[in-house]
């Protein structure tokens, strides 16, 4: 049996419970795990990170290694084209979410979100980096009408739960909407919005965050 831990606020977590979904594989979840340094759950996850799986007691971390694996389980619904160029293409844009977009707006969380705060030094080479990186995915992505191309992907899982977060960041931070740059993605991301995996793991967000939020 296989087993998700994490949380549904993450975007990391709810990319691979979108891809578990579409795939139709059966799996449990364990939705009240957070990312912690302790070493008992550092025994679990060596970066004390989300999500893991837990498959037949064996975990796997990561999850770019997570869609890797449930890609090489369960190839009966690909999220990866045979092609092996294709196959590099889909990943090319993965890489230019998280690394180059998700990952560097994620510098200014603490700040934005969660009381922190972050310098101006920091506040600048965001704009840079994202602007790198929203002009990266501009070059690869299609929009045909998927991110890559006609086929859905792993790409749309990670598009699905980073850009909005790229979206929100840059216009609380900056004034503006750095993906206005790209206009295809708000009718993309609407039509992913409509498939029933992508739909409910969107809900399950919105209703993670609101509980989370009313404990406060």
């Amino acid at each position: 049996m296989i087993r998700l831990c994490g949380f549904r606020i993450s975007n990391y977590h709810n990319k691979v419970r979108i891809a578990l979904l579409e795939k139709g594989v059966e799996f449990e979840e364990d939705e009240n795990v957070k990312p912690s340094q302790k070493d008992e759950y550092v025994a679990k996850s060596p970066m004390g990170k989300v999500p893991y799986l837990e498959v037949d007691g064996t975990r796997i971390r990561e999850s770019g290694v997570i869609l890797e694996y449930l890609e090489d389980a369960y190839p009966q619904k690909p999220l990866l084209p045979k092609d092996p160029l294709a196959r590099a293409r889909v990943r090319e844009i993965v890489v230019f979410l998280e690394s180059h977009m998700e990952l560097v707006v994620r510098r200014l969380y603490a700040g934005l979100f969660f009381g922190g705060s972050f310098s101006d030094e920091t506040k600048q080479q965001v704009e840079k980096d994202i602007a790198k990186g929203v002009r990266a995915l501009k070059a690869v992505a299609k929009f045909e009408p998927y991110i890559a191309g006609k086929e859905l992907s792993i790409a749309d899982c990670a598009a699905f739960v980073h850009l909005p977060l790229v979206s929100l960041v840059t216009k609380t931070a900056f004034g503006r909407d750095f993906l206005e740059d790209l206009p295809q993605v708000k009718p993309y991301l609407k039509m992913l919005g409509e498939r029933p995996a992508f739909a409910r793991v969107s809900e399950d967000r919105k209703a993670a965050t609101a509980a989370a939020a009313a404990k406060k």
